[in-house]
């Protein structure tokens, strides 16, 4: 009796440790919440996870499982802490045990337009089919898995098209470009793939350096099944890159689409930044990040001008303006700012930056203060020269000694020109 009173208190001690041990978890995830909201990075910006309160047991996986620490766990219940950090990686969903997770898009607040897509990929303009984020699908692995199976559902098309270049012209190379490319391969089917940007990789190619990219195990037609489990950005895109290599894929790279139109035979002309393509059919494996948004200003056509910030050990020594107000452009400043001798301006045409992360915020405050950026609010770029930037702060015009543009503006999202092919789209507001 005894020793089950010692060991009842023993238990009980840890209990009371484990119970106060979650209560300052807690307090940490709704003070997270709370800076978020106040911050306006509550809202999701693409898939993302909707918590069933009723099924969640507060267990703490999905938490654990998020690469982004975008989750916590709230009153007993996981919440979605940081909507804005949300990327829609989807291991929440995976890991939670009781299935009180599911990914969707939009929210009450804040409708996303995803075009309306049947189960064989196909949208309701025969012949152009969708497969991986544009169409609702994120996860890099179900993404891979699209563009496999539109290739096979564009195979099976049948359509007399008299004389067109191609079977198919994939526009995008990220998961489910790559993927489509490769079962056109395997089936022998003549293909055009095209990638605006200058390397592979799609929305994964434009994660922040040594990101976890979550997957699974990836089956790729020429390749077979693939193992993967949690990788990092480099190492998934060196994958790939070695997957083209071996099979000899061919991607057209800083090619943008510019337009699609059907033809009276029911084929298309796909129309680009380089030229234009007859082809049996369409297949749109882009993302929702779009096409960067640009200046519209006088020599933003000039090779300086950049829309990423890939390595920031090219611009030492350098002047740089830095254009944006979002995290992505307060990152870019303070890593270049990092650089011996680089010389950092960071322009906002606000008289804030109110959508950021706070650890951004604080340093960017700090190597302000440090003289190492110039951040130059309410100004904006009035013309790019070889080798200065006219700046206009505060309604005065000033000229900056500059080698280096970087534009983090984000971008610019294609529905419009798809609605314009005739695509249809329904507006999502937090459902899947």
């Amino acid at each position: 009796m005894q020793y089950f009173a010692i060991y009842a208190i023993v238990l009980l001690g840890l209990l009371l440790l484990y119970v106060r041990r979650q209560k300052r978890k807690e307090r940490v995830h709704a003070d997270d919440l709370k800076e978020a909201i106040a911050l306006g990075l509550s809202e999701p910006q693409s898939l993302h996870p909707v918590v069933d309160p009723l099924r969640c047991i507060g267990s703490g996986s999905c938490a654990r499982a998020c690469p982004e620490q975008a989750i916590g766990i709230i009153n007993g219940k996981a919440v979605l802490t940081n909507g804005a950090a949300c990327i829609g990686h989807g291991a929440c969903l995976t890991a939670c045990p009781v299935e009180a997770i599911k990914l969707v898009f939009g929210t009450e607040k804040r409708g996303v337009d995803i075009p309306n897509v049947r189960p064989n990929f196909e949208t309701n303009v025969p012949g152009i089919f969708i497969a991986g984020e544009l169409g609702g699908m994120g996860l890099i692995r179900k993404a891979a898995e699209q563009g496999r199976q539109a290739v096979n559902s564009i195979r099976a098309r049948k359509v007399a098209v008299a004389a067109a270049d191609y079977d198919v012209v994939i526009v995008g190379s990220g998961p489910a470009g790559l993927s489509a490319g490769l079962a056109a391969i395997e089936h022998g089917l003549r293909y055009k793939l095209i990638e605006q940007e200058d390397s592979l990789g799609g929305s994964v190619y434009h994660y922040p350096r040594n990101k976890i990219a979550m997957t699974a195990v990836l089956k790729l037609a020429l390749v077979g099944s693939v193992r993967m489990g949690e990788i990092q950005k480099e190492k998934l895109l060196e994958f790939w890159h070695d997957v083209v290599r071996k099979t000899g894929l061919q991607i057209t790279f800083s090619e943008r689409m510019d337009g699609v139109e059907r033809q009276s035979d029911g084929g298309f002309v796909l129309r680009t930044s380089k030229g234009s393509y007859s082809t049996r059919s369409v297949l749109l494996a882009i993302g929702r990040r779009g096409s960067p948004r640009k200046l519209d200003v006088p020599g933003e056509e000039s090779s300086k001008v950049v829309y990423r910030l890939i390595d920031p050990e090219q611009y030492r020594g350098q002047g740089v303006l830095v254009v944006g107000g979002g995290d992505s452009a307060l990152e870019a400043a303070i890593a270049l700012s990092e650089q011996p001798g680089t010389r950092v301006v960071l322009s906002y045409r606000g008289d804030a930056f109110a959508r950021v992360k706070a650890k951004n915020r604080e340093r960017l405050g700090e190597q302000q203060g440090s003289g190492r950026i110039r951040v130059a609010l309410g100004s904006r770029v009035v013309s790019i020269q070889q080798a200065n930037v006219l700046l206009s702060v505060d309604g005065r015009n000033e000229e900056i000694a500059n080698d280096a543009v970087i534009v983090c503006a984000g971008g610019v999202l294609p529905t419009p020109l798809l609605q314009k092919a005739g695509i249809e789209f329904e507006t999502k507001y937090g459902t899947g």
